[in-house]
C-alpha cells in the first residue's frame, strides 16, 4: 500500500507535468509561422506592389507578428508561371498568385469570365468572379485554400502597327494569355501566340510577336509603351477580354495553423479581398494609359459601330465554349447567364 506522502508527491509531479505540457503547448501555439509566397511578376508590378505586399503586411499586423510572410517575386523559387497553382497545392510553397488560363482545360467553369466582352471594371468583375467561383466552381479549387479569385480590367491591344478595324488585325502575330483568348484571336483573324505575361517584353523586343493582349495596368512593368506605339480600345465599358487569377494557399499549411491564426487568414480572404485586387488594377489601368498618353503614343478608340462588328465576330467564341462544356456535362449557357447576372449586380 502506498503511503499518503508518496501519493501526494505523485499527484504533485503529475500536476507539474501537466502544467509543463500545457505551457509547452501554449508556447508552441505562440511560435511564429513563416509562410512563403511565390508569384511571377517583378516586385514593382501592380499586384505585387499594391496588393500582395499590403495583404502580407495586414496579415502580419493582425496576427501580432505571429505570421510572417516571405515574398518571392518573378519566379525566384523556380518553376514557370503555369506551375504556380500546383506549387501551392503540393506545398512547394505556401501561397501563390497566378493566372488560371495558364493551365488550359483545368478550370473549365471559371473560364466563363474570359469570354469576349464579358466584363469591364475590375473591382466589379472581381467581386462577381469570386462569388461565382464559390457558388459554381468551388470543386475546381478544392485542392487548395482559396484566398481570392479576381479578374483584371478591360483587355485591349498593344501593337507595332495600328489596329483600326477587324481587317487591320488579320495576319498579325498577337500574344494571347489563355486558350479562350487564343480562340478569340483566331476568330478575329490574327495569329495567336500563347505565352505567360512575363515573356511578352522579350517577345516584342525580338519581333517574335507583333503585339499583345493585356490590360493597361501591366504595361509599365513590361515596358510596353516603349516597345510599341499603338493601343486599341473599344466602345463601352466592357473590354475585349479579361483574364482570371487565383490567390491560393496550401491546404495543409492552413489546416495546421492554430484557430486564432486561421481566423486571421479567413478575415483576409474572400470577396472583399477579391474586390481589393480588382480596385488596385482599376487604378493602375489609369496610370498605364496616362503613361502612353504622355509618351505621345497612338491610342485608337474604336467607335460603337466598329466595336459591334468585333462583338458579332467574337460571339462565336462563346458558342464554341458552350458546346465544349456540353460535352463535359457542364451547362455552359447557364454559367454564362449566372456570370453576367453577378457582374450586373456587383456593377450597380
Amino acid at each position: 500500500m502506498k503511503s499518503p506522502t508518496f501519493t501526494r508527491r505523485a499527484t504533485m509531479l503529475a500536476m507539474a507535468a501537466a502544467a509543463a505540457g500545457s505551457m509547452a503547448g501554449t508556447a508552441f501555439a505562440q511560435q511564429p509561422v513563416t509562410l512563403r509566397m511565390h508569384q511571377m511578376l517583378p516586385p514593382q508590378a501592380t499586384i505585387p506592389a499594391r496588393a500582395l505586399v499590403p495583404w502580407a503586411q495586414k496579415v502580419e499586423a493582425e496576427s501580432g507578428g505571429r505570421i510572417k510572410i516571405q515574398l518571392f517575386h518573378a519566379m525566384q523559387l523556380g518553376g514557370a508561371p503555369p506551375q504556380l497553382f500546383d506549387q501551392a497545392r503540393d506545398g512547394v510553397v505556401d501561397i501563390t498568385w497566378t493566372v488560371l488560363g495558364y493551365t488550359p482545360g483545368r478550370f473549365n467553369k471559371a473560364e466563363v469570365f474570359e469570354l469576349p466582352f464579358m466584363s469591364g471594371v475590375s473591382e466589379h468583375s472581381s467581386r462577381a468572379f469570386h462569388e461565382y467561383v464559390e457558388k459554381f466552381a468551388a470543386d475546381e479549387f478544392r485542392s487548395v485554400k482559396l484566398l481570392a479569385a479576381h479578374t483584371h480590367g478591360p483587355g485591349l491591344f498593344h501593337t507595332r502597327q495600328p489596329v483600326t478595324g477587324l481587317e487591320s488585325l488579320r495576319g498579325m502575330k498577337i500574344r494571347g494569355g489563355s486558350r479562350i483568348i487564343n480562340n478569340m484571336l483566331t476568330k478575329l483573324g490574327a495569329t495567336p501566340v500563347g505565352m505567360p505575361v512575363p515573356a511578352v517584353t522579350e517577345a516584342l523586343s525580338k519581333g517574335v510577336i507583333d503585339g499583345t493582349t493585356i490590360p493597361w495596368e501591366v504595361t509599365p512593368s513590361l515596358k510596353i509603351t516603349e516597345l510599341v506605339k499603338n493601343h486599341t480600345t473599344f466602345a463601352g465599358q466592357d473590354g475585349l477580354f479579361t483574364q482570371t487569377f487565383a490567390f491560393t494557399m496550401n491546404r495543409a499549411a492552413y489546416d495546421k495553423l492554430p484557430a486564432d491564426l486561421k481566423k486571421v487568414i479567413d478575415n483576409n480572404s474572400g470577396v472583399e479581398v477579391a474586390g481589393m485586387f480588382g480596385r488596385v488594377m482599376d487604378d493602375a489601368d489609369k496610370v498605364g494609359r496616362n503613361i502612353a498618353v504622355k509618351a505621345g503614343n497612338n491610342i485608337v478608340a474604336l467607335d460603337a459601330a466598329e466595336t459591334q462588328r468585333w462583338r458579332r465576330t467574337a460571339a462565336a467564341v462563346e458558342a464554341d465554349w458552350i458546346k465544349e462544356m456540353k460535352g463535359k456535362n457542364i451547362d455552359g449557357a447557364q454559367l454564362v447567364a449566372e456570370a453576367r447576372s453577378l457582374i450586373a449586380r456587383h456593377s450597380k
